[in-house]
């Protein structure tokens, strides 16, 4: 029999074992908590345990599955709440109250529930991995495309009839060709650490738009893409990540809270519950996952909550569905991977991290992509992580390793999130390399001279950025006028343009016909005013016509289904700068 022989919080040894395999799930103890073998040698095995170890004892037993820890895919994942193992918190919260007991083990998903299947194979088929054998309404939003489950493949020898069925009813059977039969139901696991086989990776060339402007316009994420939105203490990370959530155009959202504040969570789980999704009018929950693992939850779980979001949104990928997954937050992921690195007695690298962080967040950063399923659908999966540096720290080892491995990157401000300037992504720090990769699509769906827009716009703000080191040494007033311009052209941008209220019906998402409109009448305003300022007039006659102000509230005084209220600025521009003598 296999015994605990020594526990160091979620890192237990059992010694001369050796029946284990490595990443094993293994039940420890009386109360049979779930485990994963992570390491094996000659003296000891060593099992991380995803559960707390409190009033372990040594002796007790450690019991094989033969089988890695894994996800349960199925129908009822949407609109649901997990912890980090994938355990059902409002199952257990009925069955046990507010805590969740050691060992517990509650289903994953409602066994007993009868969903309506509409099966779209006959006897005869051929059939194997990936293929689309039957259709369930999971949400009023979402139907659940029933896959058939790896290692199985050959003709079907027996279908149920349309119907209602539990999960776990047998709804067709395969005979492979060896003469085994496979029996089918609607549920089936996955290793969470095995990324799910695809038949084609394309390439990235549709955006992921999110109507928020200064990521479509300045910092796009391609579908299947991956970002990181680095920020300190109060800079809005959950709150960007509930906005892109809520508007971007992905079909399913999977949500992971890892390692964050209880409060917050239970903060973030309430409001995703009451957001109404905009394009349906029906709550978001029902395209939504939510995996909550706080930080006074096992830390060992807090590791596996990254995986099994993951595996959750390549399951409804492999279905031909485009997923956004926010991670909130990677580096408390991170923390947890040092916690057990140092249970674990390894070499510690840099600020104590454990020498296998790059490869690691690499691993997850790569489940991304836009692909061809084996069910002949395209689907992606996009991820965007966001990382907590401590006292905003962007040189930190988190953030620095997972530059590394993603193409789009939204440095959040203190200091702009401080001045209400919403989303406060730093235009300096930031950067997206998808734009040669989108730059078709843009020509082709919003208009050619969109990308010329938003690169005259990036000069413009590389421009301010300089003058205002001179400004903060000798004032404003001694710039010449056309420099004065430029500050104050960027002034438009910035607050009439990047900066965009959540709360205002026509600002919170707007659609790229209206960011386009805009950015070029703010640029018909810099050239207009150009002019006026190389006829020799004075910068204060410009700024006395109010006109800046004006484009400014265009995002607030144009509605986003009546474009054509542009024209009549072009006109006031013209009359109001033309009156100047």
């Amino acid at each position: 029999m296999n015994e605990v022989y020594s526990i160091n919080g979620p890192v237990i040894k059992v010694k001369n074992a050796n029946n284990f395999h490595i990443m094993e799930k293994v039940f420890v103890g009386k109360k049979k908590l779930l485990g994963e073998v992570i390491s094996i040698n000659d003296d000891h095995t060593v099992i991380q345990v995803y559960e707390s170890t409190t009033g372990l004892m040594p002796g007790e037993e450690v019991i094989c599955t033969g089988e890695s820890i894994s996800a349960v895919l199925g129908p009822g994942l949407l609109g649901n709440i997990f912890d980090g193992i994938q355990r059902p918190l409002h199952a257990i919260y009925k069955q046990d109250g507010i805590f969740i007991k050691p060992g517990t083990n509650v289903p994953c998903l409602d066994m007993e529930k009868e969903w309506e299947v509409d099966l779209k194979v006959k006897v005869g088929d051929p059939m194997r991995f990936g293929q689309i054998f039957g259709v369930i309404q999971e949400t009023s939003l979402i139907k659940h495309r029933l896959l058939i489950p790896k290692n199985i493949s050959g003709d079907v020898i027996m279908v149920k009839p349309n119907g209602s069925y539990k999960p776990e009813e047998v709804l067709l059977k395969i005979k492979d060709k060896n003469d085994n039969i496979h029996e089918v139901t609607m549920i089936q696991k996955w290793p969470i650490k095995e990324p799910r086989p695809i038949r084609d990776r394309l390439s990235l060339s549709i955006p992921l738009v999110s109507g928020q402007r200064v990521i479509d316009t300045l910092f796009p994420i391609a579908k299947g893409g991956s970002a990181a939105v680095p920020g300190g203490f109060g800079t809005g990370k959950t709150m960007m990540q509930h906005q892109f959530a809520k508007w971007c155009d992905a079909d399913i959202i999977v949500y992971i809270g890892c390692g964050e504040r209880g409060n917050e969570m239970t903060q973030t789980l309430e409001e995703f519950s009451e957001l109404i999704d905009p394009k349906s009018n029906k709550p978001l929950i029902e395209r939504t996952v939510l995996i909550a693992n706080t930080s006074n939850m096992p830390v060992a779980a807090r590791e596996a909550s990254i995986y099994t979001g993951v595996t959750i949104a390549e399951y409804y990928r492999d279905m031909g569905y485009h997923v956004a997954l926010m991670a909130d937050s990677t580096s408390r992921w991170a923390e947890a991977l040092r916690e057990i690195s140092g249970r674990l007695e390894e070499m510690p690298a840099e600020e104590g991290f454990p020498a296998y962080l790059p490869s690691r967040i690499a691993q997850f950063y790569e489940r991304a992509g836009y692909v061809k399923t084996y069910s002949d659908k395209l689907g992606s999966v996009s991820i965007i992580g966001a990382i907590s540096p401590q006292g905003a720290d962007f040189s930190e080892p988190v953030t620095q390793n997972t530059k590394r491995f993603v193409r789009a990157f939204w440095a959040l401000d203190k200091e702009l999130a401080y001045a209400r300037h919403y989303a406060a992504i730093n235009w300096n720090l930031s950067y997206s390399e998808y734009i040669g990769d989108l730059s078709k699509w843009y020509n082709k769906q919003v208009g050619v001279g969109f990308l010329e827009a938003r690169q005259k716009f990036i000069t413009i703000l590389a421009e301010e950025n300089k003058l205002m080191e001179i400004v903060k040494l000798i004032g404003k007033d001694v710039l010449p006028d056309d420099q004065k311009l430029i500050l104050e052209i960027a002034r438009v941008i910035r607050v009439g343009y990047l900066q965009q209220n959540a709360f205002h019906k026509d600002d919170t998402f707007v659609p790229l016909e209206k960011q386009l409109k805009m950015m070029n009448l703010i640029l018909y305003l810099e050239r207009v005013a150009n002019n006026v300022i190389r006829e020799g007039k004075a910068f204060s006659l410009l700024l006395n016509t109010n006109m800046f102000e004006k484009v400014i509230k265009v995002k607030y005084d144009i509605p986003n289904d009546n474009l054509d209220l542009f024209d009549d600025y072009y006109k006031m521009i013209d009359d109001a700068f033309g009156a100047i003598k």
